[in-house]
C-alpha cells in the first residue's frame, strides 16, 4: 500500500494548531507508517510539491504572500482542511480588518518602537485590506473549529480522511475550544 502525501500550512497564526499536531504524540509514529509528511513548517522542503493527499492549513489570509501561497496549495492539493479558528473565521489575525493597513502598519512599527521607528519594506510581507478565512479565498473540503483544536480531534480528522471517509467534527470540537 502506498502512504499518503500529507502537508501542513502556517499562514498568519500563532502555530498553536501546528502545536497540537505535535501533540499527537506517539500517535505521529503510527501515522507516519500511513503518511509521508511532503511539506511543513515541521520539515525543510521549500517548494509545494504536486499531488498532495490532504494538506491542513492553519491560520488567516493576510498577506500577499498568503494569498499566493494557499491558492498554488489549493491547485496541488486533492483535500484542503482549514484547521483552527484563524483558518476558519480569521479569527485572530481579523481583528485588524476595521483598521486600514497603513493604520496597522503605523502602529506596529513607528507609534510602539524605540529604536528606528518605520516600516521595513523589504522584509514583511505586504499585508492585504483585511485577514481573509481560507474559505473566501479558496475551496476548503473541511473544516476543523478550535483555538486551537485537540490533538485528538486532528488525528481524528487525518485518519478519517486517510480512510476516505467525512469526519464529523460537530461533538468533538468547537470555536474556542
Amino acid at each position: 500500500m502506498s502512504k499518503k502525501k500529507l502537508a501542513t500550512v502556517w499562514l498568519d497564526g500563532c502555530s498553536g494548531c501546528h502545536m497540537s499536531f505535535l501533540d499527537m504524540d506517539e500517535r505521529l509514529i503510527e501515522l507516519a507508517g500511513k503518511v509521508d509528511l511532503v511539506y511543513s513548517p515541521l520539515v525543510d522542503n521549500k517548494e509545494f510539491p504536486p499531488d498532495v493527499d490532504i494538506t491542513l492549513v492553519e491560520g488567516a489570509v493576510s498577506s500577499e504572500e498568503d494569498l499566493h501561497k494557499v491558492q498554488a496549495i489549493r491547485q496541488h492539493t486533492k483535500i484542503l482542511v482549514s484547521l483552527g479558528d484563524c483558518a476558519v473565521t480569521a479569527n485572530v489575525p481579523g481583528m485588524r480588518n476595521p483598521f486600514p493597513v497603513q493604520s496597522v502598519y503605523d502602529r506596529a512599527y513607528k507609534e510602539t518602537a524605540t529604536l528606528n521607528p518605520g516600516t521595513p519594506n523589504e522584509v514583511i510581507p505586504r499585508l492585504l485590506p483585511h485577514a481573509r478565512p481560507v474559505h473566501e479565498v479558496v475551496a476548503v473540503d473541511v473544516y476543523v473549529p478550535g483555538c486551537p483544536p485537540s490533538a485528538d480531534t486532528i488525528y481524528y480528522t487525518v485518519s478519517e480522511l486517510l480512510e476516505g471517509r467525512q469526519p464529523e467534527l460537530s461533538s468533538r470540537t468547537r470555536f474556542g475550544a
